[in-house]
């Protein structure tokens, strides 16, 4: 191509797992391939999230004799999502087919994919075609050494570096309870052991995931850059031909014969771009990495795509304790206030819903509160029993009570009238909605919000508490509170795409030549997180759709 200078026939901006994905299809066909990262790492915040894939009757399920259907993944899509700029029915159809193809695409590839879990219910099991067991899917961990020591040391870091499996992992909180889980403990013990005698480096979780994908993209001969971030789109003869790209401190010229797939994550580092499209929330409550400033939102924008669902947030609420800022995770309150004996409480001492939802619903019920009574912060409240049972956004109280009680972060009272005047709120209102709350757990039932009543609320509890693992009185003094905020872990709006993952123009006419997945697009799922693994799922799918899309493998969608 003329004026370039080089040219490839695939340029994917981003490094994530749609990325990946997007790459093995391409080389597959014996296309050549540049994969370009902005930062120092491959990954992106699929790297450090649980990896968790969400695919409806995928193929793992169907082997362990779980049933499922297309339609009722389709139907369960129908029954929740909004027809917004980046959720249509063709769109949301394409999304349940193409994602159970991309995983056969993935395991003949060699990438070796379990289930999640057997039990990860979707968010909204309750409604037509929801799932009481697990639709879920993540990488085996992974042994990041297989990567030699130069992609080892640029392969995005995790929050898990064992040998053991998300849903291993997820079981070991409550090893205190059962022998077979204290087995599991032994059995990852022993790997650990194993590796560091054979020189293993185990990743797990979303790290394993990319790394595992980092690999086989290596493997296969396409070329990855990091510190190589996209400064613009390249337009010629009415389509994006390539990217101008910086490396090293020199502007180079890259040509894409067939397209260039933008999957360069969303815009939470954005503080200018939160208070554009979602006033009120904080860059610093995000859990992604400090490459997630929406450049290529803003590049796309400039070259006339449309954008759709910017006012869209993944949000995963937090607790700021002490540490809060430097933490590598942001201290997560789902696992908090989702236990039993545990309720959210706004600063009017009021409960506002239904605490065992979904993380992105509930930090929107949130901000919905805020508008009408202080919500930001509300404050999680529970009582010595809980406090003895539970760990405190993976923290046992037991070791860090005096210093979280010195920093002012805990607050702590005999009565609920003293712990009401601490987080300054009226005590009747505290004592009336503990009182309300205590009766729905004796009865058996949240009659204000339903909490218990569906499979994942119950998944979010405790196992072994019977016979509602969702449902605790708080009634032990002394009685405890810490602030609950809404934070993030991705943003969900970004170019409106069409069911090959075509960037569309506000008109609707595409933009030839520029395809995007990820959190760089309008979400599939139509404003709601319908289970774990709602963002990467779509990404690798769409990924995998625009690839065969750019190569002519597939034009039937």
């Amino acid at each position: 191509m003329d004026g370039f200078d080089e040219t490839f026939d695939w340029v994917v901006v981003g490094s994530g797992a749609g990325s990946m994905t997007s790459a093995l299809v391409m080389r597959q066909a014996g296309k050549s391939v540049l994969v370009l990262e902005k930062t120092g790492y491959v990954g992106g915040t699929t790297a450090k999230s649980g990896g968790v894939i969400w695919v409806p009757n995928n193929p793992l399920m169907r082997q362990a004799g779980e049933q499922d259907s297309t339609e009722a993944g389709i139907a369960y899509l129908e029954a929740l999502a909004e027809n917004l700029p980046g959720s249509t029915p063709e769109k949301r159809r394409a999304y349940v087919v193409e994602s159970q193809k991309m995983i056969d695409f993935l395991l003949a590839q060699g990438i070796p994919l379990a289930r999640g879990a057997d039990f990860w219910p979707d968010y909204y099991d309750e409604v037509p075609g929801g799932c009481k067991t697990s639709r879920t899917v993540t990488a085996r961990y992974f042994n990041k050494a297989e990567l030699g020591p130069e992609w080892a040391a640029r392969l995005r870091p995790g929050f898990v570096s064992q040998p053991a499996m998300l849903s291993e992992g997820l079981k070991l909180a409550w090893v205190g309870r059962s022998w077979k889980i204290k087995l599991l403990l032994l059995r990852i013990g022993l790997r650990v052991i194993a590796g560091k005698l054979t020189g293993k480096q185990w990743v797990s979780a979303g790290a394993a995931l990319q790394g595992r994908l980092l690999k086989a993209v290596l493997d296969a001969g396409a070329d990855v850059r990091i510190d190589s971030p996209v400064r613009e789109l390249v337009i010629a003869d009415g389509r994006v031909a390539g990217v101008i790209a910086e490396s090293g401190g020199e502007r180079r010229r890259i040509g894409a014969r067939l397209g260039v797939l933008i999957n360069a994550g969303g815009f939470a580092q954005n503080q200018a771009m939160r208070d554009r499209f979602m006033p009120g929330t904080r860059a610093e409550w995000s859990n992604t990495p400090e490459g997630d400033t929406g450049d290529m939102h803003a590049e796309m924008e400039r070259i006339g795509a449309a954008l759709g669902q910017m006012d869209q947030m993944v949000g995963y609420q937090m607790t700021r304790m002490p540490g809060w800022e430097q933490a590598f995770v942001k201290p997560p309150a789902q696992s908090l206030t989702g236990k039993p004996g545990a309720i959210l409480v706004d600063q009017s001492g009021q409960r506002y819903m239904n605490e065992g939802g979904s993380y992105e619903l509930y930090c929107q019920t949130m901000f919905e509160r805020n508008r009408t009574v202080p919500a930001i912060p509300s404050w999680a409240i529970f009582d010595a029993r809980f406090a003895q049972s539970y760990p405190i956004a993976g923290v046992r109280m037991a070791k860090m009570h005096q210093v979280w009680k010195d920093s002012g972060y805990l607050k702590e009272a005999d009565t609920i009238e003293g712990l009401a005047a601490q987080i300054g709120v009226p005590a009747e209102a505290l004592q009336a909605t503990i009182a309300r709350w205590n009766g729905f757990v004796d009865a058996g039932h949240d009659a204000d919000f339903g909490r218990g009543a569906r499979a994942y609320d119950q998944w979010l509890g405790d196992p072994f508490l019977k016979p509602n693992p969702a449902l605790a009185r708080i009634d032990q003094a002394p009685f405890y509170a810490v602030d609950v905020v809404p934070g993030d872990v991705s943003t969900y709006g970004g170019a409106v795409t069409d069911a090959r993952a075509r960037v569309l123009r506000p008109d609707g006419s595409v933009i030839d030549g520029l395809y995007a997945c990820g959190v760089s697009s309008a979400s599939v799922m139509g404003g709601v997180y319908v289970g774990a693994g709602a963002s990467i799922g779509p990404s690798l799918a769409f990924g995998y759709v625009a690839a065969r899309h750019a190569a002519g493998l597939d034009n039937s969608l």
